[in-house]
């Protein structure tokens, strides 16, 4: 019996795995990349039309969750990590976009933080 153990597959070790496509380990982080695709689909999107709350709150997320599932939790979730450091990476071209705009129309730092948390007023 333990022989057989040791000739399984390198799939069937994966599909069983703790972070394999019988766990929710593996479905949550292939569900989040629609919010990398909504990102990447928003470089088309008039800047003016961007959330600077969402942007920062999705940076956030990114780069918390990037470190604690590459590093800190076990069993460790390339997956999950790879997911949120692409979500950070797409909000953070987006909070930059926002910054650049806001700065070619004359606004200072102040101004620039004040719209990202607050919106146009």
């Amino acid at each position: 019996m333990a022989s057989a153990a040791q000739h399984t597959s390198k799939f069937a070790r994966y599909l069983n795995s703790e972070t394999g496509p019988k766990t929710v380990h593996f479905w949550a982080p292939v569900m989040k990349w629609s919010l990398v695709l909504a990102g990447l689909n928003d470089i088309q999107r008039p800047v003016e039309k961007l959330s600077g709350t969402q942007q920062i709150a999705l940076f956030a997320t990114g780069a918390i969750w990037t470190r604690w599932a590459g590093f800190v939790i076990r069993p460790r979730n390339a997956l999950l990590a790879s997911v949120n450091f692409f979500l950070g990476g797409v909000a953070g071209y987006q909070l930059v976009r926002i910054v650049n705009f806001r700065r070619e129309k004359g606004d200072s730092p102040a101004q620039v933080f004040h719209y990202l948390f607050n919106g146009e007023q």
